[in-house]
């Protein structure tokens, strides 16, 4: 048990001293790379090109990497049974009997991904088969392009800002990649002159369209009450999300309600969150791959073009985990003491350790929102198609109509927007509530079990006598 315990917090602290100096490293490279165009060209931004490859190369890969490993070992937690632990690296003198928790089993997968021949149907379209992966894959790696990891900081002398990009066109680039991964998978399933991919090709593509709708309308009470688009900068919505809705301080300690999305706007996380769900194709709305349903639309691919299939699903994982991080739980932002943590001298004269403090932050809210999404995937079943579509234009669609209007009359009533977070607080109790209570067949079958337990021996006496009384008369 002392073994087991020492192993969980070895890791845990691998893992945030890991984030920590991947976190320092991005900003301390920014900072040398703005000084040096602007000396060497005289143009701001080029801190944006490190941020591409540290952030979108190197972190999300990685944590989708190891994200094939880590539904494994979770799913046999779930499960309460063994997860990998056979794989070993023999070849490594000291390491030949030791799991390792399962790592070695990445190696395998890519070893075997890079090596399995790669199959294509006789009369398949060669040139969109071999582009049904890429569009699949592609519109995901760039979706995190916009997404913030940190906030901007004053590095050597030039403002660093965390994040790739920073249009002005913010979610709405967002919204518009994301509907470019429709491409990927009709173009797989029809492009393999396959009917069950075909037919796979078209449930994903009806079902990915079906949600975009949804997941519009969910952004739009956020964008109202910041009046931007924008998730990074100074008028971006994770700098937003700092203030407070009511704020104290306690010698120096800044406390109060943040002016969180998921305080502003409950609704909208849950419309976005199963909305966004949906467009990833996992379980429970994974119909369109579900062995029980139908085939996958990516039935006839193998090798390395399976692969991309499957890591882009991945990186969808963490790119939905780092969108709501930034959109509804306040970013790299602390719910408290964010200024007292700014202002301390030690930060003040190292900037690039403020930033990789900050940079943790967001990072493992993004891990915890991954593990999320792996708890409901491992404990909800499939949902039917039918049920599918019906969440998506009956509840959904609906539901982000009325939630826009209201968000919009209280943003009008009140723009210091504490009448939005006071609704959203009621609604917030009213899931909570409607979580915590049975369902009504529940709560009949337990009133009817309570009723037979009060008169059960009653009766069973009654019945007893009278069985008892005729067998005598009857004898």
């Amino acid at each position: 048990m002392r073994l087991r315990l020492g192993l969980v917090f070895t890791s845990f602290a691998t893992i945030i001293g890991s984030l920590f100096g991947i976190m320092a490293g991005a900003y301390a490279l920014g900072g040398l790379v703005e000084d040096w165009g602007r000396k060497e060209f005289g143009i701001p931004g080029f801190s944006h090109i490190t941020n591409i490859l540290i952030l979108m190369l190197v972190v999300v890969m990685v944590i989708a990497t190891l994200l094939t490993m880590a539904e494994r070992k979770w799913s046999a937690w779930f499960q309460d049974r063994t997860g990998p632990n056979r794989a070993r690296l023999s070849i490594i003198p000291g390491l030949g009997n030791r799991p390792l928790g399962g790592l070695p089993h990445i190696i395998t997968d890519v070893l075997k991904m890079l090596t399995k021949e790669a199959f294509k149907p006789k009369n398949a379209n060669t040139f969109l088969f071999n582009l049904g992966p890429i569009l699949a894959f592609a519109p995901v790696f760039a979706l995190f392009a916009v997404v913030p990891a940190g906030p901007t900081l004053k590095i050597f002398d030039h403002e660093v800002m965390m994040v790739a990009a920073n249009p002005d066109f913010g979610l709405l680039y967002l919204l518009a990649i994301a509907s470019l991964a429709v491409y990927g998978t009709a173009i797989a399933g029809w492009a393999s002159n396959n009917k069950f991919a075909l037919l796979g090709g078209i449930r994903a593509s009806s079902q990915m369209i079906s949600y975009e709708v949804a997941l519009g309308l969910s952004l739009v009470g956020m964008m109202m009450a910041f009046s931007t688009v924008r998730l990074a900068g100074d008028d971006g919505m994770a700098v937003a999300q700092t203030a407070y809705l009511w704020q104290g301080n306690i010698g120096g300690f800044d406390i109060g309600i943040p002016a969180w999305g998921i305080v502003l706007q409950p609704l909208g996380f849950l419309l976005f969150f199963a909305a966004a769900f949906a467009e990833t194709k996992r379980a429970p709305f994974d119909a369109p791959e579900g062995e029980s349903e139908i085939v996958g639309y990516f039935l006839e691919y193998s090798g390395m073009q399976f692969g991309m299939f499957m890591i882009s699903e991945f990186m969808e994982i963490v790119v939905l985990s780092g969108t709501l991080t930034a959109i509804f739980f306040g970013g790299w932002a602390l719910p408290f003491g964010n200024e007292w943590i700014q202002n301390l001298a030690f930060f003040k004269a190292h900037p690039v350790l403020l930033g990789a403090f900050f940079g943790t932050v967001f990072w493992l809210k993004v891990i915890v929102l991954i593990y999320v999404q792996m708890v409901i995937r491992w404990t909800l079943p499939r949902f039917r198609y039918d049920q599918i579509q019906r969440l998506g234009w009956k509840v959904l669609l609906p539901i982000g109509l009325v939630n826009l209007f209201v968000s919009a009359a209280l943003i009008l009533w009140d723009p210091s927007l504490r009448s939005m977070a006071l609704v959203g607080f009621v609604l917030v109790a009213v899931v909570i509530f409607l979580t915590l209570t049975p369902p009504r067949q529940v709560r009949e079958a337990a009133q009817k079990h309570d009723h037979d337990d009060g008169h059960g021996h009653g009766h069973d006496d009654a019945n007893g006598h009278g069985q008892d009384a005729l067998s005598a008369n009857t004898h």
